[in-house]
């Protein structure tokens, strides 16, 4: 299996970042596979995967650099640095195009497990090549969508970042992505295949990225950088902007309402609804409140955290509208419904311990 020897302090001070070259790698391997995990990939290759596989039969060295990088189980190092905390996607995609020829044609001979590199990446542009077609995915199929991801990916590292309050690290790697499990002692299974264990040095940098396509991968740079790239959570990851609304349930509730409505059938924070909607905090938190007073929904404590999930009542009404499970997938942390919460206290549902709350204070409707 690939392990990794982590010493508690280098855990101790990990955490989680956004990699918007990440983001724009992992639909590159989306677009490779030409499958998507759920209706709102569909969508997205529909219109993005024909403009793809225009430009790699335009430029067929591209298009077999990016066969042999991507290996059997091995990723060319080249063709995937290691982000950086708060670094853009020109920054790191500038290390692509540094690479030296030699270099990049050595980690592609890496991924062809012993056999010879083919003839036609006997060439010194490789790594131009591939920042010209890591650039087109960003430009043309993840920028346009980067600020609703944006929030997803935040929102997603929001609830990580909660279980690891609640639960220690042990809970969040172990849930991770497929092959990722806390072994005890120091020892982190980063996936089933089978590596050598590897020593992360006392002081690296331990980073943790979640992207929104279903892909997963480890990366590192030098012994001083690791990252581990991990899709977020499901139910966050879908486009909901896509899935219609039932019209007798926009009807009775309100289309915006019963969208929120819809997704509870998983427990979710505030600020994980804004992000999966695109409303305003303020919007949000009045549609809350009408649901919990309507008892469609109700609240839980999960550590610090107040999330919402639909009621036996809010389950019956979407089944009778035809939609019975919606909003499930990949399920966050299950919380502890707890007698004592005060809905007086409750910052989220209340304007006047959150003034982002109040209506004549919110009139953005975009994420705060």
């Amino acid at each position: 299996m690939g392990l990794w020897q982590i010493g508690t302090d280098t855990l101790a001070r990990s955490r989680f970042v956004l990699s918007p070259f990440a983001e724009t790698f992992a639909s590159l391997r989306l677009l490779h596979a030409g499958t998507g995990a759920h209706p709102g990939e569909a969508a997205w290759l529909r219109e993005h995967l024909p403009g793809y596989r225009a430009r790699l039969a335009a430029d067929p060295v591209a298009a077999l650099v990016v066969r042999v990088a991507f290996g059997t189980s091995w990723i060319a190092d080249f063709f995937c640095p290691t982000s950086c905390a708060g670094e853009s996607f020109e920054e790191t995609v500038a290390r692509v195009r540094a690479t030296g020829a030699e270099e990049a044609r050595a980690n592609l001979q890496v991924c062809l497990q012993g056999s010879p590199l083919p003839a036609a990446l006997e060439r010194d542009d490789l790594p131009e090549r591939a920042t010209t077609l890591l650039t087109y995915v960003w430009e043309e199929t993840v920028r346009p969508y980067w600020e609703r991801r944006r929030r997803v990916l935040e929102a997603d590292m929001v609830a990580r970042t909660a279980r690891v309050s609640q639960g220690g690290w042990a809970a969040v790697l172990d849930s991770l992505k497929p092959g990722t499990r806390w072994l005890g002692e120091s020892r982190f299974q980063v996936n089933p295949n089978a590596y050598p264990p590897r020593e992360i040095a006392a002081g690296a940098e331990l980073l943790f990225m979640p992207v929104t396509p279903k892909t997963s991968w480890v990366s590192w740079e030098g012994r001083e950088r690791y990252a581990v790239v991990y899709p977020c959570l499901g139910v966050l990851a879908e486009d909901h902007h896509r899935r219609p609304v039932p019209a007798g349930l926009g009807a009775l509730v309100g289309t915006a309402r019963a969208g929120v409505l819809a997704l509870l059938g998983t427990p979710m924070s505030t600020t994980q609804l804004v992000a999966v909607t695109g409303q305003g905090l303020g919007s949000v938190g009045r549609h809350l409140r009408v649901l919990l007073d309507a008892g469609l929904v109700e609240r839980r404590r999960a550590g610090q955290s107040v999330l919402y999930v639909r009621t036996p009542a809010g389950e019956v009404l979407m089944e009778a509208s035809g939609v019975s499970g919606a909003g499930t997938g990949d399920r966050l942390p299950e919380p502890e419904l707890d007698p004592e919460l005060d809905p007086e206290l409750d910052p989220e549902l209340d304007p006047e311990l959150d003034p982002e709350l109040d209506p004549e204070l919110d009139p953005d409707p975009g994420i705060h």
